[in-house]
């Protein structure tokens, strides 16, 4: 019988299963946004519905899951999504740009979003609306697939070769066509500083998206404009002027995080 490798028994004095199978709910139950029964999770996770009975009443108990009483699914609470907003750089971040997006939301008369990298997807960690009684916005918390978002585009154009291979990779499998035109686009996104193009979701939206850099100059986070052009002329500013806006916006955030303490971040 073959010997265990010094990796596996590694492995093993780390072990606590306990843990994997509550992790492993919580990683299933936030891809179904329908959520799921007992059951079914006990089958996808291969367990038997006894030992995923009592991680789940665990789970509520902290108020990780809820369990909605006219379906017996159980689904996720926002409980992850506001322990993350703990997480000092995250809090930061949302705290300086919130209100300075909102106030550009009312002068442009736009909603916009702040996105990050997560899990090879564009979580959405701040959403702010204008005015207007039309608009357009995304629901806080979203996790977006990459190569359907222009702000997937900022955040992968300031990245290393070895970086961006990483998250194509997280990121997953998709048409050739889709992953040539997101790769295609990085070099004219990082040479003109921001990402325009029309939405890849929604028809008749253009999407203005620009980066927040950190102290090291890395693009932790974008600010796009799902930017619509109302028929009822109450359009406040231009497109261009718009994305002057956001640009502005950015850098301001940028500097007040700390961006340029190690030089201009690249721009080409």
């Amino acid at each position: 019988m073959s010997q265990p490798t010094p990796e596996q028994t590694e492995d093993e004095k780390y072990r606590a299963p306990a843990l994997s199978k509550g992790l492993d709910i919580l990683e299933l139950l936030a891809s179904e946004a329908e959520g799921l029964s007992q059951v079914d999770i006990a089958k996808q996770l291969g367990r038997t519905t006894s030992e995923i009975f009592r991680m789940l009443m665990v789970l509520r108990q902290r108020g990780y899951v809820d369990l909605h009483d006219e379906d017996e699914r159980y689904h996720l609470t926002t409980k992850m999504f506001e322990v993350a907003h703990r997480h000092p750089p995250i809090r930061r971040l949302t705290s300086i740009a919130g209100d300075a997006m909102q106030r550009m939301a009312n002068r442009v008369n736009q909603s916009m979003h702040l996105g990050i990298i997560h899990s090879g997807r564009l979580l959405v960690i701040a959403q702010v609306d204008c005015p207007d009684n039309n608009i357009t916005s995304v629901r806080l918390g979203a996790h977006i697939p990459l190569y359907d978002t222009a702000s997937g585009r900022v955040l992968a154009a300031w990245m290393s070769p070895e970086a961006l291979a990483a998250l194509l990779a997280e990121a997953g499998s998709e048409p050739a066509d889709k992953h040539r035109a997101f790769v295609e686009d990085l070099d004219d996104v990082r040479a003109r500083g921001y990402c325009e193009s029309p939405s890849l979701t929604i028809a008749g939206v253009t999407n203005i998206s620009a980066p927040v850099f950190d102290f090291s100059g890395k693009a932790i986070a974008a600010i796009t404009v799902p930017f619509i052009h109302r028929l009822t002329g109450t359009n406040i500013a231009t497109l261009d002027e718009c994305r002057a806006q956001l640009m502005a916006l950015t850098t301001d955030i940028s500097r007040r995080l700390g961006a340029g303490a190690s030089g201009p971040p690249p721009t080409a």
